[in-house]
């Protein structure tokens, strides 16, 4: 089980800042798509040479251009790259061949996906990671661990599922024992005045 931080508006200071505090207790940094949008693929660059060791997700949210916007994250040292899961079939075919020669991978974004036989034509187009979101409505509910949502990758082998929307010290543990292999954190950690102390919280929470 690995944790995703999830690095959204924030300035290219409080990223880095946030990553230090953070870096022994999580796994994989994201870099936002705002972020990259503000600070362009300069910032990736900086973030893999500053965590070479960690695996870098560049958060692209490609639906379009998918050759072209690999090309660009993989170059600039992002291990994965996201493209959303409502793209053409060509523009994942694209990105996913891109991912392959480079030896890197795509996570497919299944915001606004909701129709299980669109995921498994992806998964039969070669994606193996996947990225489950929880809706804002769903989290008032008080519950995020929804059947309806890991239905969507039911069945499907050798795939690496991660799910975002509302992961915090709360509520994780309801998620440790589901399918999810990743577990994206953003505001729980990032509009923390403790950073650290609330990546740790959720690390021993995810553990216990």
């Amino acid at each position: 089980m690995k944790i995703q931080l999830a690095l959204d508006r924030l300035t290219e200071q409080e990223c880095f800042r946030i990553a230090d505090e953070t870096c022994e207790n999580i796994d994989w940094i994201e870099i936002g798509t705002g972020v990259i949008k503000e600070y362009g693929m300069k910032i990736i660059r900086e973030m893999k040479a500053a965590y070479p060791d960690k695996t870098i997700v560049a958060d692209m949210k490609t639906c379009d251009a998918g050759k072209y916007e690999a090309e660009q994250a993989f170059r600039a040292g992002a291990d994965i790259m996201t493209v959303m899961g409502f793209s053409h079939d060509s523009t994942i075919k694209q990105a996913l061949e891109i991912a392959n020669t480079a030896n890197r991978r795509i996570m497919i974004d299944l915001l606004g996906v909701q129709d299980a036989e669109r995921v498994k034509s992806l998964y039969d187009l070669g994606a193996d990671l996947f990225c489950l979101h929880i809706g804002k409505d769903m989290q008032k509910e008080g519950s995020i661990a929804d059947p309806d949502l890991f239905s969507l990758v039911k069945g499907l082998n050798d795939i690496e599922v991660a799910i975002a929307g509302g992961i915090s010290e709360k509520t994780i543990g309801e998620l440790k024992d589901s399918i999810a292999d990743v577990f994206i954190v953003g505001s729980a950690i990032t509009g923390n005045q403790a950073p650290k102390e609330a990546s740790s919280a959720i690390k021993n929470n995810l553990q216990k």
